[in-house]
């Protein structure tokens, strides 16, 4: 690709804070997360890999469970957010996963969250990711699905057709995204050779006024503008859905979050 992740990454706006976005995605995911890696059996000593660490509060955790004997490195194009994580064996490093290197056979587990699925390289840093893995150790990727679950008014009345969030995903698709990804990617460990592969997938119903709902309001307001420009809904009709994010009568089933996690063979 002739542009890279940081040109295409539709949420990566100058001047804005994600602090806030980041730990609403730590409130509703991290627990799941935690619990996905500590059953990898994340242990003292080892050494991980967190790819675009956003807010940090995952690479923390696992810098707290690997204790002094190990290490975490944390990447992110963006790493003002990360330095609100310091802890002697985290060591933070803006990293661009797409152009840079990583070294081979390094890590006991590699994990990231919601970077691939904005990634058009997606494959190429898979195969990167696995390369860096040392032989016996896990990669742990979660990605959404915004594809596979939509609102069924005849179930619940109160969902609705989601024309924001349909339209959010448009722009994504046109920055490289692939909405569907996370669908994808036990297939993907297999295709590229992971043994004791599994998936499992987490569904949440956004309502009015939510965390969600918050997270879909402040990424709306993100391409706001690109939304418009393309047509996709006018300013009148973007104004008319961001209210119903804090309507109490809203509700909608959020993206599947699947997490994938596979072996490198030894």
């Amino acid at each position: 690709m002739s542009q890279s992740y940081r040109q295409k990454y539709a949420f990566e706006q100058p001047g804005q804070p994600a602090d806030a976005r980041y730990d609403a995605l730590a409130a509703l995911y991290d627990e799941s997360t935690q619990r996905h890696l500590a059953a990898r059996g994340l242990a003292p000593g080892w050494r991980c890999l967190d790819v675009g660490a956003g807010g940090g509060s995952i690479a923390r955790w696992m810098s707290e469970q690997v204790g002094p004997s190990g290490h975490v490195l944390a990447t992110d194009l963006n790493t003002n957010s990360l330095e609100r994580v310091r802890a002697p064996n985290l060591e933070v490093r803006q990293h661009d996963i797409v152009r840079d290197s990583l070294p081979d056979g390094a890590f006991d587990l590699i994990h990231t969250r919601l970077v691939l699925v904005h990634i058009p390289e997606r494959d190429d840093v898979l195969d990167k990711l696995i390369a860096a893995l040392k032989p016996g150790g896990w990669l742990v990727t979660e990605e959404f699905d915004a594809q596979s679950m939509l609102p069924d008014p005849s179930l619940n009345p109160a969902e609705t057709e989601p024309v924001l969030m349909l339209a959010l995903q448009q722009v994504l698709r046109q920055h490289g995204a692939d909405t569907r990804f996370g669908r994808l990617m036990a297939a993907r460990f297999r295709a590229l050779g992971l043994r004791d592969i599994e998936a499992e997938g987490r569904l949440i119903l956004i309502k009015g006024g939510s965390t969600w709902a918050g997270i879909h309001r402040t990424n709306a307001q993100l391409v706001r503008a690109e939304i418009i420009e393309s047509g996709i809904m006018t300013e009148e009709s973007f104004e008319r859905e961001l209210a119903r994010l804090d309507d109490p009568d809203f509700a909608a089933p959020s993206a599947i979050m699947w997490t994938a996690w596979g072996q490198r063979p030894s």
